[in-house]
């Protein structure tokens, strides 16, 4: 048995989270075209034969503006402290830019091997792609550089086979059957914020966090009690909507998806409050569990 640890970094909306969504086979971390999506460490496990690596998904690291924002890239940072290797997500559709050079500043010194993962070469030619390698792999002393594209499923495969190289335990961490250590309630709180980002206003996602109130079981349902936490009363009132129809819209995508992940019917209810300026105190962010990594 090989096995090890492998954080992924990058600046926010790089498809970080995409990327260990498709090497674990299941969808155990939120996406958004939008950035900043995810906001805790999440574990994915993938486990072949003789072989074990726990992804370790991080926030997008960037400038931050608020204690939220220090808190997240204190995540990221973290997560490369005690690995096995780190791999860089850029998105190789767009240019090399300044959140991708703040990331890359923030490697110098890494004592770790860092492996460059270009995504989403679904959306160019092989010719752009060539010009991109050239054009990024003087930036850091790259172990390695692989190009994939995670929605496609593209290369998936090669990178997982050149991380191999970097495994440096005898250890299986995890049974066979795991693919994230992630808890059931994280999931479905993260159902939740998914589809605020999905259905709401730009400014409206970085402003809201979902908090599990409370889940009780019946013979046929699962009820699962939830609240949306925002700093301003406006933005309460856009996620409930006109009679509701925002928040009824958000709590019928939720409950679909958390019957999928449950395989039982589910109740769900949504309760919107308003905790002001929560990003910027420490008591809330104590609270909402953005210090426990």
């Amino acid at each position: 048995m090989r096995s090890g640890f492998i954080s992924i970094i990058g600046r926010p909306n790089v498809g970080k989270s995409t990327l260990l969504n498709r090497i674990v086979g299941e969808k155990i971390a939120i996406t958004s075209d939008k950035p900043q999506t995810t906001r805790n460490l999440i574990q994915g496990v993938y486990t072949k034969e003789d072989v074990q690596m726990v992804f370790i998904d991080t926030p997008g690291i960037h400038k931050p503006v608020h204690k939220l924002g220090n808190k997240l890239n204190a995540q990221a940072y973290y997560s490369a402290d005690d690995v096995d290797a780190i791999v860089l997500v850029m998105d190789a559709s767009t240019e090399v830019g300044k959140g991708d050079h703040f990331v890359i500043d923030k490697l110098k010194g890494a004592t770790k091997p860092v492996l460059l993962v270009l995504n989403k070469i679904d959306k160019i030619s092989s010719e752009d792609l060539l010009l991109k390698i050239d054009e990024v792999k003087n930036l850091y002393n790259f172990a390695e550089i692989v190009p994939v594209s995670s929605v496609k499923n593209d290369n998936i495969d090669r990178l997982l086979k050149v991380l191999e190289n970097y495994l440096t335990d005898t250890v299986k961490y995890f049974p066979d059957e795991d693919i994230t250590s992630s808890s059931l309630e994280f999931r479905l709180v993260e159902i939740v914020r998914e589809k605020i980002l999905e259905l709401t206003e730009d400014e409206v996602p970085h402003s809201v966090a979902c908090v599990l109130n409370d889940m009780t079981e019946d013979e046929n349902t699962i009820n699962i009690y939830i609240d949306i936490i925002v700093d301003r009363d406006a933005l309460k009132k856009i996620i409930i909507g006109k009679a509701g129809i925002m928040l009824k819209s958000i709590g019928m995508s939720a409950r679909q998806d958390m019957e999928q992940l449950l395989g039982r019917q589910v109740y769900l209810e949504l309760y919107v409050k308003t905790l002001k300026k929560w990003r910027d105190k420490e008591k809330y962010l104590n609270e909402l569990g953005f210090n426990e990594f």
